[in-house]
């Protein structure tokens, strides 16, 4: 009885661990409003998109209050369905482009089964492969990515990649000179060491454009197509695997609420996953501001209804 009791404690523990270094543990749903009836906002008017969603008229049915914002966290964003998350999103403002190092984790399309949304469409006993290979892919992509460094004033950003070990022997003899930065550690094993090393590579162009999910306003758009113009920060290999010679990544983001925002990655135009930016110190800087309806920045083009508002 004695051991079996102290193998779950210890079995527990383990648990315990591994959600706070591989993962996160469950969180809630934000109680936030979403358009459970989605035909009744689908635009029959749009050319070979029967299912198209007019979110002009889902974010005047159930707009995103400030204080709605608030309740939306990187971890909770995760248990909730894409077609939930694309609400969420088309209810955004691009807000301000960010300046400096935020933190990311990245989360794969789900159904509403909460298997891979991707795996879902395919169906059938190829669809459960393909959900398990995007699960394998989601696991990696969130062990060695760590976030992004923006400089705002350049307009450029480079990505942080933590897993240097596998990275340089793909790379090889290359590898050397990569450029390093210490970032927090989170999770559990912060108790451990404070920071952790990551490479800085995979630089992109940052700009205000047409989001690819909803054209009613802009996105901050991260763009690797021409990355290789980038002379002072871009490295061949492996950069050039993310532009228009390799994968052709294009990323755009939207602002939560300060310090926070909302991403989507596309590799040539398809949508692959979702993403989140966190950076504390604005968050906590501009809580107040953001919450009582103040001004907190903004770069890109706002939607038609914003436009008419600021006349």
């Amino acid at each position: 009885m004695r051991r079996s009791l102290i193998a779950g404690m210890v079995g527990a523990i383990l648990v315990a661990m591994a959600a706070a270094i591989g993962g996160h543990a469950w969180s809630a749903p934000p109680d936030i409003p979403f358009a459970m009836e989605t035909r009744d906002l689908h635009d029959p008017d749009a050319p070979g998109k029967q299912n198209h969603i007019d979110f002009a008229d889902l974010e005047y049915r159930y707009p995103l209050m400030p204080e709605d914002r608030m309740k939306i966290t990187p971890e909770n964003l995760e248990e909730l369905s894409q077609e939930q998350v694309d609400q969420i999103y088309a209810r955004l403002p691009a807000g301000p482009i960010p300046d400096g190092i935020y933190l990311g984790g990245a989360f794969f399309p789900r159904g509403e089964d909460e298997d891979s949304r991707i795996g879902e469409m395919v169906g059938g006993i190829m669809g459960r492969g393909v959900s398990a290979i995007s699960d394998g892919i989601e696991r990696i992509a969130t062990f060695v990515w760590k976030g992004k460094a923006f400089d705002r004033d350049h307009r450029v950003l480079r990505n942080l990649i933590e897993d240097r070990r596998t990275l340089r022997a793909i790379i090889g003899d290359e590898a050397e000179g990569i450029e390093t930065i210490e970032i927090p550690r989170q999770g559990l094993w912060s108790m451990f060491s404070r920071t952790r090393t990551v490479w800085l590579l995979f630089p992109a162009k940052v700009h205000c454009g047409q989001s690819l999910l909803d054209g009613r306003r802009e996105s901050i758009i991260i763009d690797y197509a021409y990355n290789d113009d980038l002379a002072d920060i871009f490295r061949d290999n492996p950069d050039h695997w993310v532009n228009r010679k390799g994968l052709r990544i294009r990323d755009e983001i939207r602002m939560v609420r300060p310090g926070f925002y909302l991403g989507r990655a596309y590799i040539n135009r398809a949508f692959i996953l979702n993403f989140t930016l966190y950076k504390e110190d604005v968050a906590e800087a501009q809580e107040a501001t953001f919450l009582s309806g103040g001004d907190v920045g903004a770069d890109c083009w706002p939607d038609a209804e914003q436009i008419s508002v600021l006349r």
